[in-house]
């Protein structure tokens, strides 16, 4: 039976297995495919696709142990996972630019089609949640943002930011080819659903990103005679504003999706225009005298 340090390390082996293979290889293919089809763009690289796809399976799982920085232990295997953290930079942001690139030519379509302008957006974020995730690994950092909000923030911009948001582009893909519609019901609607939910994820991670550096100099700071200057329920009490703003952050983030499946719902039981038939269109031929 595994137990104690070895346990943790052997659970965040895997932990940390699931965000790469779970939350990133699928959601990374869903990327590849529906941008470039909607963009009506080929993919940017090809090449860099491979490399960056092998690089993330590789490293990925070898990044774990930077949630057990500051444990008991060893030091040299928490190294060893902010040095593939580190390394994991490459990969992801390789990813995040051919995701980008792959819209040279067909920038001018983000203006007029809400959907694009969500799967580019979720992107981006990816993009910020793999900067930022290799950053909290560095342990001059982790000393600060390990168990505090900074790092609900951090999982959110990457929940809510890049599976969401590429989620929700794909489906919005989705809904009329499967039922057979020329477009979405209402592309206004896409666009409130963007506007809305990007407003929410904002003031979800930014109200965290504060709230976690907040905690985490709250709990480092001591007296002049060494004790620690704030008791721990004093900390909790200086996050509320901080907690009333993510939830007003999340209210905004379901309220988007409650208009998309509005959406959803109007573009699959809407009756499609029913067109007049072909003699209706046609001019009365008079004969030639």
């Amino acid at each position: 039976m595994w137990s104690g340090v070895q346990d943790a390390l052997v659970q965040w082996w895997y932990g940390h297995n699931a965000v790469g293979f779970f939350l990133t290889a699928g959601f990374l293919a869903i990327m590849y495919y529906f941008i470039p089809k909607r963009a009506e763009r080929p993919v940017y690289s090809y090449r860099l696709s491979i490399v960056h796809f092998w690089s993330l399976i590789f490293m990925y799982i070898w990044a774990g142990p930077h949630h057990l920085h500051y444990t008991a232990l060893p030091d040299w295997a928490q190294t060893l996972g902010m040095v593939f953290s580190v390394m994991l930079w490459m990969p992801s942001w390789g990813g995040m630019i051919n995701g980008l690139m792959t819209l040279s030519g067909a920038w001018d379509k983000l203006r007029t089609d809400p959907v694009l302008r969500l799967m580019v957006v979720s992107v981006a974020f990816y993009g910020t949640a793999t900067f930022e995730g290799p950053l909290m690994s560095v342990k001059a950092f982790n000393s600060l943002s390990h168990y505090t909000d900074w790092t609900i923030g951090h999982v959110h911009a990457g929940a809510l930011g890049w599976v969401a948001y590429i989620s929700f582009g794909a489906v919005y893909c989705l809904v009329p080819w499967l039922w057979n519609k020329k477009e979405l019901y209402s592309m206004k609607a896409v666009s409130w659903h963007f506007w809305i939910s990007t407003l929410g994820i904002v003031l979800y991670i930014s109200s965290m990103w504060v709230a976690g550096i907040l905690q985490g100099l709250m709990w480092r700071a001591y007296t002049g005679l060494g004790f620690l200057e704030y008791s721990f329920i004093e900390t909790v009490e200086a996050m509320n504003p901080f907690y009333v703003i993510r939830a007003l952050g999340g209210a905004f983030f379901v309220a988007g999706s409650l208009i998309m499946a509005w959406n959803v719902w109007k573009t699959i039981t809407a009756a499609e225009a029913v067109e007049e038939a072909p003699h209706a269109m046609q001019p009365v031929l008079i004969a030639a005298e």
